[in-house]
């Protein structure tokens, strides 16, 4: 353990209610007041920092300011994000380090800001400091760092960093300590947004990848039970037939998932892109190679598909592409959820200022309470006839992000235990999407 009173290192106490060295000037006490008042609208961590560099010259020496955070149950620390006025950084994003013997255990354990007032020196005595080496590289010459205390436990630290050597006393310390508790609080919320969303990025990446691998070998098991179906290589007795029959169905529903969570990775890895093509025919390019895609299933259960299209062909401006999956979506749950044995009715209607595609079936539809739950990421409808069919939420999810990129509108109707109807709506000529929208847009 470094002792406390060695030359170069200081820990500093917690100002009492009487220390004078928590009295500001007008000019800090200004500044702290903007930190604070301002602070927590930042949205990022890198907002937030890049906001407390500036803010805080007047009153204090920061050429560098780096937050770092607590892992593994507080035995490491990992740095997070750095803004210095300098160039190169070393030590940066991603770098760890175990506190164990380190003069950081001491801040961790106390509670106590520390101080080094002359890094260099502090090195020729702890030349296994790794972290302390980088930044006499860069170029720092003294530090301040003090603990992030949220709800009375230390969250990570704030590191202030100096050029010249003695940039820092214990009025700055105070000076941190007087806009500790926001500041900390602000740090953690930005730094939670951050692991939620590298979380979200890290779960989609790994859903794209594990949905990529299994659509090849799910692929050739479908080719296999054609082969075996066809009599290629020998005639099949009926019970084996029917066999083959459950297995192409349940190939067929892994087959439709994983085309699903391909779609939601490519959305949320931002590869969704709109390229709209001219002269689009609705029915020969999206609708009817969306209804050959579902036809086997809706064969299987005795469905009946009836089209409902325009006498002259309806064109378009769209990226086909993009609203057949919208189609094979809308078409897909109408098999799955109809009625066996019932009709699926598509329409395709072209008018001068939009173009609007309906998928109608017949089946046990939903309540009017249960519409606000449609289009949402993962979410299902939740009633008894609808649990028992598989679903995941995420093909009309989908749906709604491709037609938003269009411009367009979702919608759904339903008379419950009748029918349910789902339509898309896309304006002619494309209009972009609203800007900041968040929540899905229905008719």
């Amino acid at each position: 353990m470094i002792p406390v009173d060695f030359p170069a290192l200081r820990y500093v106490a917690p100002a009492g209610s009487s220390d004078e060295s928590a009295v500001f000037s007008p000019e800090e006490q200004q500044v702290l007041d903007r930190i604070n008042q301002k602070i927590a609208a930042q949205e990022s961590l890198e907002q937030l920092v890049d906001f407390l560099f500036d803010a805080v010259q007047p009153i204090l020496v920061a050429d560098r300011i780096g937050v770092s955070f607590l892992e593994e149950d507080g035995a490491r620390l990992v740095a997070h994000y750095t803004k210095a006025s300098y160039e190169p950084l070393l030590l940066t994003k991603g770098y760890a380090e175990d506190l164990n013997g380190s003069s950081l255990e001491t801040v961790l354990r106390s509670g106590r800001p520390r101080i080094i007032d002359d890094l260099e020196r502090y090195l020729a005595n702890h030349p296994s400091s790794a972290s302390t080496r980088l930044l006499v590289r860069e170029g720092v010459r003294s530090s301040m760092t003090c603990p992030l205390v949220v709800d009375g436990r230390i969250a990570g630290m704030l590191f202030f960093s100096a050029t010249r050597p003695h940039a820092y006393t214990e009025h700055h310390v105070r000076l941190h300590q007087a806009m500790a508790e926001r500041l900390s609080q602000a740090v953690e919320k930005a730094s939670r947004i951050e692991q939620l969303a590298q979380a979200n990025k890290a779960y989609f990446e790994m859903l794209g990848f594990v949905s990529h691998e299994l659509k090849s070998p799910l692929a050739s098991i479908m080719a296999d039970v054609s082969v075996l179906d066809g009599g290629y290589l020998g005639e099949m007795a009926p019970e084996q037939r029917v066999r083959l029959g459950r297995m192409r169905t349940k190939a067929d529903y892994l087959l439709n998932l994983i085309r699903e969570y391909l779609d939601l990775a490519r959305i949320e890895d931002g590869e969704l892109t709109i390229r709209p093509k001219s002269s689009v025919d609705l029915v020969k390019d999206i609708v009817e190679p969306a209804c050959d895609i579902v036809a086997p299933q809706a064969d299987e259960k005795k469905m009946r598909v009836e089209r409902k299209y325009p006498d002259q062909p309806a064109l378009a401006t769209c990226d086909p592409d993009l609203l057949k999956i919208v189609a094979v979506n809308f078409l897909g749950n109408a098999v799955k959820y109809g009625r066996d044995g019932g009709i699926v009715r598509v329409s395709v209607e072209r008018a001068p200022d939009r173009f609007a595609v309906a998928v109608w079936n017949e089946g046990p539809g939903f309540p009017a309470s249960q519409r606000g739950r449609l289009f949402r990421r993962f979410s299902r409808l939740d009633t008894p006839e609808l649990r028992k069919r598989k679903g995941t939420g995420v093909g009309l999810y989908t749906s709604w992000r491709i037609v938003r990129l269009h411009g367009g509108r979702v919608g759904a109707t339903s008379q419950e235990g009748a029918w349910a109807e789902f339509t898309f709506t896309v304006p002619q000529p494309l209009l972009s999407p609203e800007p900041g929208a968040q929540t899905p847009r229905e008719s």
